[in-house]
């Protein structure tokens, strides 16, 4: 998250701290005379590798097909750090090209220390701020000891695989926002694993149009294919660590949300796992062919490059720098008719991923934390650049709509364009997602987050549940303060139900505050959806609640990302 502080605060942060001396420092990406070695030294503890004298126990490894890794223990988690999940990793000839397979391999290795981050916007999110490199493919699992009664073999446990967001062009899973250690002890019959992928100008760069761009088919999609092969490696290796591969929820937030519902439309990826829940993204979060040929057009021309020859020439951080500058969040996946279906709301309506139960759901005040996070001023710029490419160019009666929504907000000269973007881009998509997939014939369970932070222009804004989720201290980060802690740990519980079940309903006895929780399924006609409010989680019809204006800007998704 944007505002997500680089300390040791929560206890989950203090157990993945506790690997190395000293709080993590950010390096200046550009300080080419400081050493790497010195760097990982110095904010991971060290750097994972080969063990070759017997020396590690037993009892903390997991043959995995790429070879055995050995995690390291504190109380009754095991964690496993930057294993890698692909054969090779992207460098060299291997840059803005699919992902490779691991082989099988008989060798032993640390699993203690996160890998690096993969190269993104240092801007946005803290994963992002840690050293990076384009050698970034590798995972991290948590897992808590075997709950074995009379020496039987204890029941593999359900996965939950967390995908990070971060605009498809930052974050990282070295994030200790992330940690999964106090989610372990808390649900110890549940193995978590967080993936990275390939992000921005490495992950998401149109190439197949340039003159030599034929051997780059899928560049356009390729932390698409990333996620997929980690799932993949998930499903062979992941029984080893106690976990059922046929029992496999991926989640994730922002980008990460839009990435786990559009995983549900890749081909070959449903065989993986078998429920999602998706925070504030979706498969809207999407541009065309053309509009991916059109922004590499425009880095070519920043950069004075002609070919793919001439991008595969320059250094990791020039790309990083020429991309920043000018595809700012215009990085993301590619409806290519390929990886990604051309028309992936018509593929949910047409039952393409009704095997794959989902959980959705949105925040109030979405765009927001947006406005709170780029300050007043370089909101505005960013606004009206973005409304001058998309809002300006529609045709008049749909601007008309769009205005008149707007026009009924008063408050701050902000927030019209807030609240726009905020449907375009997470609550109209959000409802959307619901519909589809309904008609499709699958199962889809809907929420509405309301808790508001204390920063009056965030309120309820993107991505501030996710202390929540993760069971984190909620009060350094963007909500400001402590959510109430029956609350916060009955919506961790419903997710948790969710991927053990398929249903997010909590008993009395499993619910927290000890009354029901029945959360009804999204349908067409009703279309209840659980309003997830701080001191009263209860079902609701979206027609009492509001989410969307179904005359003025529910269409809106025609247009993907407005």
């Amino acid at each position: 998250m944007l505002a997500a502080i680089l300390i040791c605060g929560t206890s989950a942060i203090l157990i993945s701290c506790a690997e190395k001396e000293d709080n993590p420092v950010t390096p200046d990406p550009k300080d080419t005379a400081v050493d790497l070695k010195e760097i990982l030294k110095e904010m991971y503890g060290g750097e994972n590798k080969q063990i070759t004298d017997g020396n590690y126990d037993p009892s903390l490894a997991v043959k995995c097909i790429n070879g055995t890794f050995v995690g390291r223990k504190v109380e009754n988690v095991t964690y496993f750090r930057g294993i890698p999940y692909v054969g090779q990793q992207p460098v060299g000839g291997q840059r803005w090209k699919a992902p490779v397979d691991v082989v099988p391999n008989e060798g032993v290795y640390e699993a203690y220390y996160n890998a690096k981050s993969a190269i993104g916007n240092p801007k946005l999110e803290t994963g992002s701020k840690y050293y990076q490199d384009e050698d970034c493919l590798y995972l991290n699992v948590w897992k808590a000891d075997e709950d074995k009664q009379d020496g039987a073999t204890a029941k593999k446990k359900p996965v939950m695989v967390w995908i990070h967001g971060g605009g498809f062009e930052s974050g990282g899973t070295i994030d200790p926002n992330f940690d999964c250690f106090n989610l372990v002890k808390e649900n110890p019959d549940v193995v978590f694993v967080t993936i990275a992928y390939r992000l921005g100008v490495m992950g998401f760069l149109h190439l197949s149009h340039l003159s030599d761009g034929k051997d780059y088919q899928d560049s356009q999609n390729l932390g698409l294919l990333d996620q997929q092969m980690a799932l993949k490696w998930v499903h062979d290796n992941i029984a080893g660590f106690g976990g059922n591969p046929d029992d496999v929820t991926i989640f994730g937030e922002s980008a990460g949300a839009a990435c786990c519902s559009m995983q549900s439309l890749v081909k070959g990826s449903q065989k993986y796992f078998k429920r999602l829940i998706a925070e504030s993204g979706s498969v809207g979060l999407t541009r065309s062919p053309e509009e991916g040929a059109a922004f590499t057009n425009k880095l070519m021309a920043k950069l004075g490059c002609k070919t793919v020859a001439d991008l595969l020439s320059l250094d990791a951080q020039t790309l990083l720098d020429a991309a920043t500058s000018e595809l700012f969040l215009h990085q993301i996946p590619e409806r290519d008719g390929r990886i990604l279906p051309s028309e992936p709301w018509e593929a949910l309506a047409n039952g393409e991923a009704k095997n794959i139960d989902m959980l959705v759901g949105c925040n109030k005040d979405e765009m927001n934390f947006f406005v709170s996070s780029f300050g007043l001023e370089e909101w505005d710029k960013w606004a009206t650049k973005r409304k001058s490419e998309q809002f300006d160019h529609l045709p008049a009666e749909e601007k008309t709509l769009l205005e008149s929504y707007m026009s009924q907000f008063t408050g701050s000269n902000w927030e019209p364009d807030s609240r726009l973007f905020g449907q375009s881009w997470f609550i109209v998509p959000t409802i959307k997602t619901s519909e589809e997939q309904t008609k499709g014939g699958g199962k889809c369970y809907t929420y509405y987050f309301t808790p508001e932070s204390t920063n009056p222009i965030t309120k309820c804004g993107h991505s501030i549940e996710l202390p929540i989720v993760f069971n984190q201290s909620a009060a350094s980060g963007d909500a400001g303060r402590e959510y109430d802690a029956t609350f916060s740990k009955t919506m961790r519980k419903m997710w948790i139900q969710f991927a053990k079940t398929g249903n997010p309903s909590l008993s009395a006895a499993e619910s927290p505050d000890g009354k029901a929780k029945e959360w009804p399924l999204y349908d067409t006609t009703e279309k209840m959806v659980m309003v997830l409010d701080e001191f009263n989680i209860h079902p609701a019809r979206e027609s009492e609640v509001k989410i969307v204006d179904w005359e003025r800007t529910y269409w809106v998704t025609k247009y993907h990302m407005l």
